[in-house]
């Protein structure tokens, strides 16, 4: 009997450590718990910041009409319906998750709220994307890249189905730089499972997104590991002081 190495090897799922063969599951059971009030959520842990740290992202991405763009961890669709509008009718925005129940929101809102009929929906693993080389002018993944267990193979995955000199956004929560306000937002959100109970039912969900949170690289060995996966002129915006960070890098022409 040959034994699978993800049988054995482990990775984190949160604080704990599980096999690598059990985390994509845990994290699609989180993530269909919470699919329903996933935006009221952000609303509450974010205290309504994320949607100016959205609007920053979006900026970034340089989108013209005519432009293709990989939404990926794309959720409830926030970002694919701003970025139908940018793209126009002759560009095209592929909206992707590797969660069902996510992308059936995503999905739902989408086409009750665009006009353009632009928007395509895939679920997909990010660390095998299911498109062709060079596809996409930008791909974006907001509050997504902690939850895949293997982060390099998922850049490495963007990069090449990125066109040349296309882009790659990662918003991500990360590491305050003044220790002072590091202790702040722990203890914020220290509070968001006990919000998660309130307004979700669910604890262990939040819970779990904290400890994620904390144990997602930092701005730094981030950087270095967009610069592995082959992707060029990488930088970092840091937003907050830190709280979140907007990481930026290009496919090499």
């Amino acid at each position: 009997m040959v034994n699978n190495k993800d049988d054995y090897e482990t990775t984190h799922f949160g604080y704990e450590e599980v096999p690598i063969s059990e985390k994509q599951e845990r994290v699609s059971q989180v993530f269909s718990s919470v699919a329903n009030r996933y935006d009221i959520m952000n609303d509450v842990m974010s205290l309504g910041t994320h949607r100016l740290i959205k609007r920053f992202t979006i900026d970034l991405s340089a989108l013209r009409p005519g432009h293709t763009v990989l939404d990926l961890a794309g959720g409830t669709g926030d970002f694919s319906l701003r970025f139908s509008t940018l793209v126009g009718a002759t560009g095209q925005v592929v909206l992707a998750d590797i969660n069902e129940a996510m992308l059936q929101v995503g999905r739902d809102r989408v086409i009750d709220a665009s006009k353009i009929g632009n928007v395509q929906f895939a679920q997909v693993n990010a660390e095998q994307l299911p498109f062709e080389d060079n596809t996409f002018n930008c791909i974006c993944i907001a509050y997504g890249l902690r939850n895949i267990t293997d982060k390099d193979s998922a850049l490495a995955s963007m990069n090449r189905v990125l066109k040349p000199g296309g882009r790659v956004l990662v918003l991500e929560f990360s590491k305050p730089k003044n220790q002072l306000v590091r202790k702040a937002y722990d203890a914020f959100s220290s509070l968001w499972p006990t919000a998660g109970k309130l307004f979700t039912g669910d604890a262990a969900s939040y819970r779990y997104l904290v400890e994620s949170i904390r144990m997602h690289p930092d701005q730094d060995t981030l950087l270095g590991m967009m610069n592995n996966a082959g992707l060029v002129n990488c930088k970092y915006h840091n937003v907050m002081n830190g709280i979140c960070a907007i990481h930026m890098g290009f496919k090499a022409p």
